[in-house]
């Protein structure tokens, strides 16, 4: 195991890593983060350097970490050899088994290999599976004309919003969420449409591996155009910071799915893959 601390290494494997989109998205936004001022206390880790195998991007050893928070102790991985991704996950110290965590890539045996390993130090696995989206480069910006002069704004998220975020998601309603919606809005681009008192309507944000995430209207305000808005914004955003503009939507969301397909969003042939792996002693204390 090496971890990559070098900033010239990193911003080289920032390069490679696009010669293998899209499945090395994930690891591609994390380590994109890292390099630009890593403020998720993100590192990376290889099996060997500069002809590496497998990737992994982990949060820093040094940084505070609460056991229960699945959302914060998040791995992201890429791999070009299935065997040196099975063979980090089996070496000591790559991967903090003590604590409930994810794994997130876009790879088919990602799942097997890491529930395999997981089995073996008796860890519970609980897979969610969505479809890959990429947004192609936007030439224009969105049309707001119809905004103009009236409720409601275009502005982007407070940490004041985080509260309203982890009650409207489908992953929140705890605290751990919480603190990470706060983080998120925080650190990274986010779009709201506000409303004439200042609330919030509709929104989306991005997450620590550069991907937008949270895309809600409330329903009160809905099929009014204002989710394309915010998503063709954000995507905006991300892609002017340089960013790769990639989102996730479940099968069952048909409403994401038929906006994606409306702003000519790009299904990609592979699959996004969430695990959230919990070790016994934490068994029924968290929110998957």
């Amino acid at each position: 195991m090496l971890v990559l601390n070098c900033s010239t290494k990193l911003l080289t494997l920032e390069k490679m890593l696009k010669s293998y989109f899209p499945e090395s998205l994930k690891v591609y936004g994390a380590v994109m983060n890292i390099n630009r001022g890593n403020p998720f206390q993100k590192e990376v880790v290889v099996e060997s350097w500069p002809d590496f195998k497998a990737v992994i991007t982990r949060r820093q050893k040094e940084a505070e970490t609460d056991y229960l928070d699945h959302y914060t102790n998040a791995y992201a991985v890429f791999y070009k050899d299935v065997r040196a991704y099975q063979q980090l996950l089996e070496e000591h110290d790559v991967i903090n088994w003590d604590q409930v965590f994810q794994i997130q890539g876009l790879q088919s045996e990602l799942y097997d290999v890491s529930k395999a390993v997981a089995n073996s130090k008796r860890l519970r696995v609980n897979l969610t599976s969505f479809k890959a989206v990429h947004f192609s480069p936007l030439s224009t910006l969105p049309d707001t004309s119809s905004l103009m002069g009236s409720s409601p704004q275009l502005t982007y998220l407070s940490v004041a919003d985080a509260d309203l975020l982890n009650r409207t998601w489908s992953r929140g309603g705890n605290e751990q969420c919480l603190r990470y919606l706060m983080n998120l809005i925080s650190c990274f681009p986010s779009v709201c449409l506000r409303d004439d008192k200042g609330n919030p309507v509709s929104w989306a944000l991005t997450d620590q591996f550069a991907t937008m995430c949270h895309g809600y209207t409330l329903p009160e305000h809905r099929r009014k155009g204002y989710c394309k808005l915010v998503s063709l914004t954000l995507a905006r955003k991300l892609q002017s910071q340089g960013f790769p503009c990639q989102g996730n939507v479940r099968d069952d969301n048909m409403a994401s799915i038929s906006i994606m397909k409306s702003v000519h969003a790009e299904f990609l042939p592979c699959r996004f893959h969430r695990l959230i792996l919990t070790p016994e002693t934490f068994s029924g204390q968290t929110s998957l």
